[in-house]
């Protein structure tokens, strides 16, 4: 469907707003049950049923529109008292809500929608609809519910409509709604220009003309509702039924065809009676809707501001007796206060509860839970706990991972728990929280736990690991992050196929973050996700190698050591390794790693006992890289060198420091997958450097 860009944009809006309304049915449908029946909750499902479907029929998404429409009528049923909130309705409803969340994504991307889904459900909404009603007081009927609708006029109605001037840039042209009421009956229109129009200063995109319309036929008042309910908050309304208006209307302008133009020849404006309804403008929500790329293009002007208020700051730092130099400094501590603030304020725009994706894994746990054939209950907690909206999105496949994991291996089937002496009904439950400058998530279960037995002989069967090594508990625990790594016994649609968790390590690990596995076998496990809050500022540790200065991000260094040369061992094949405790990591010096040259001799000619070792980690491996010298560690804006520049190896950006030079961000997760940091068996023999 061909669309100019001023609709392109009005169907984007009503595309947001519907994705919206369809979370909102799905949430209220997943707090329903047979034994917790809340009108207020059908109330809203209904609300934003009926606000899509009336959306949908504004804009011509008819197929959507009409199979709203008989959803509409089941929740009508259901408010109204006629229809009980079983579990088979709900589920049915639960099928509607999956069958138009994909029809508007097919609008939007103008793709074909599964119609076999669709016809299947359209199937079972039929069924349910011709079927007699249960009304809440036992009694059986089988009439069509007259309570929750307007009564329909014999003859009519007579409507008045008159929209705002700015009603056609918003999209709505009252011409659609002109079509919609001619498909309902037989109309006449008769038009008049506002008597504050003034041809010489008239705005050629406003609209200075109202209607009055006959709508002759046996229909619903309600109907007639439904098709101004798009624009109800931008016009005056009134309908009265013709019947009632007879008489007055006696001595009535003739009225003219729907074919006939529009705008009438006549400026003069009808007498017309008392509106008996009228729909006055919905009061300012008080928020506006703002693309994504001009919130991007903020921050990216906040960042450029706070590295200049940072540059401008060296020079507050200076002594001096001049009253003038002391003026500039306390302007200068006054624009980094306000700068700081700003940053924050900036930052806050693109934060998001985490409630929004938390909420969608109600619907998942009660479809897997039902299809597992086990009792869960989903426990949610730090809904309010805001993150970066980018973050936000890229977790939201991990945490699928993560629930649909707990759901498929921890959590037992009730007749198990019940002989292990627990309840029948499982608890997953997911939280996060904030802590220090980092979001913390957690899925936890009191499931079977981890059979660390099973688990290590399935290593050693792959090839993971060797038979004779001897492996802690975290690094057996570990070993689930494997790729490829899987003890189902059996292969089936919801697991056993190896993959997902390995995934899950790595996206987490390109966020900037960690992931940590707790688990005790016969009381469950909990997995516990550390993130950074956005990813525009990092918290990094500064460090020296050479004349150049680099950037770690604070999540992915383990801890930092002072080693002398004796304490660095040669493996054949290898290269050179430290012994980390029980452990040991292969080492490399960070100017190395990007062929720069390196001041770290001077160490040993300044009487310094050993050079300092960054120890790092990424995907459970750790490396050890050798610096120069340790510097400050400070929050820093992260520049693209993908978008500035281009993609540089081991480098995951850059920034700019106050004294205007560039320092560089290391990528961990590339340069360690980039150098061999397998694990060295500890029974090799090996020599010192």
């Amino acid at each position: 469907m061909a669309i100019d860009l001023d609709m392109a944009e009005i169907h984007a809006i009503f595309f947001e707003e519907s994705a919206e309304g369809v979370d909102v049915m799905e949430s209220g449908l997943l707090n329903l049950t047979p034994d917790n029946i809340d009108v207020e909750t059908i109330n809203n499902i209904f609300r934003a049923a009926h606000s899509m479907k009336g959306g949908a029929a504004t804009f011509g998404f008819l197929e959507i529109s009409n199979f709203t429409h008989g959803v509409e009528t089941l929740l009508d049923e259901m408010r109204g008292g006629q229809r009980e909130a079983s579990e088979d309705v709900i589920e049915v409803l639960l099928a509607s809500v999956d069958c138009i969340r994909d029809m508007l994504d097919a609008s939007q991307h103008q793709r074909e929608a599964n119609k076999e889904i669709i016809d299947s459900v359209q199937v079972r909404i039929d069924a349910l609809l011709d079927k007699k009603t249960t009304t809440g007081s036992g009694e059986v009927s089988t009439e069509p519910d007259q309570t929750v609708s307007e009564a329909s006029a014999e003859s009519g109605w007579k409507i008045r409509y008159a929209p705002e001037t700015t009603i056609f840039k918003t999209g709505n042209e009252p011409k659609r709604l002109f079509r919609e009421l001619a498909a309902m009956g037989e109309i006449s229109l008769v038009s008049s220009l506002s008597q504050d129009a003034n041809f010489e200063l008239m705005d050629p995109e406003a609209c200075y003309a109202s209607w009055e319309i006959e709508l002759r036929g046996n229909i619903e008042k309600a109907a007639v509702l439904d098709v101004f309910e798009w624009v109800s908050n931008q016009s005056e309304i009134s309908i009265e039924p013709l019947l009632e208006l007879a008489t007055a209307e006696q001595h009535a302008p003739k009225t003219i065809p729907a074919s006939s133009p529009i705008i009438a020849e006549s400026a003069e404006k009808p007498a017309t009676s008392k509106p008996a309804a009228t729909h006055a403008p919905a009061k300012d929500s008080g928020s506006i809707r703002v693309s994504i790329d001009k919130i991007d293009m903020l921050l990216n002007l906040v960042g450029e501001l706070v590295i200049t208020q940072s540059m401008l700051a060296r020079f507050g730092d200076k002594e001096s007796t001049d009253p003038e130099t002391q003026g500039l400094r306390d302007g200068l501590l006054v624009l980094e206060r306000h700068t700081r603030e700003l940053q924050e304020s900036a930052m806050q725009i693109r934060m998001l509860p985490i409630g929004a994706s938390f909420s969608r894994f109600k619907r998942l746990v009660r479809d897997m839970s039902t299809k597992l054939g086990k009792k869960v209950e989903l426990k949610l907690s730090g809904e309010n706990t805001e993150l970066d909206k980018t973050v936000l999105e890229k977790m939201s496949d991990p945490l699928v991972h993560l629930v649909r994991n707990s759901l498929d291996h921890g959590i037992e089937m009730p007749a198990d728990r019940l002989k292990a002496g627990k309840p029948e009904v499982g608890v997953l439950h997911l939280s996060a929280y904030h802590e220090g400058g980092n979001i913390v998530i957690k899925v936890s279960d009191d499931g079977a736990g981890l059979n660390r037995e099973k688990i290590l002989a399935k290593a050693i069967e792959r090839g993971i690991v060797a038979a004779s090594d001897s492996l802690s508990d975290e690094q057996i625990n570990n070993l689930i992050f494997q790729p490829g790594f899987s003890t189902a016994d059996k292969v089936s649609d919801l697991s056993g196929r190896g993959v997902g968790m390995d995934v899950v390590r790595r996206n987490i690990m390109d966020l900037g973050g960690r992931i940590d596995l707790q688990s005790t076998l016969g009381k469950g496990s909990t997995l516990k996700i550390r993130l950074p809050l956005t990813l525009a500022i990092l918290d990094g540790q500064l460090v020296r190698v050479g004349s150049h200065v680099y950037i770690f991000s604070l999540l992915s260094i383990v801890e930092t050591v002072l080693v002398s040369k004796g304490q660095i061992s040669t493996l054949a094949g290898k290269g050179n390794v430290y012994r980390l405790r029980d452990d040991y990591i292969p080492v490399t010096r960070l100017s190395d790693a990007f062929n720069t040259a390196s001041n770290s001799m001077l160490n040993h000619a300044e009487g310094k006992n050993g050079d300092l070792l960054v120890v790092v980690e990424s995907d459970g491996k750790k490396l050890g890289l050798f610096v120069d010298e340790l510097l400050e560690q400070q929050q820093v804006v992260v520049k693209s060198l993908e978008e500035n520049y281009l993609p540089v190896s081991g480098l995951a950006g850059a920034t700019i420091l106050g004294d205007g030079n560039v320092a560089l961000i290391i990528d961990v997760p590339g340069l360690v997958h980039s150098i061999d940091v397998s694990p060295v068996e500890k029974t090799l023999e090996i020599s010192a450097a």
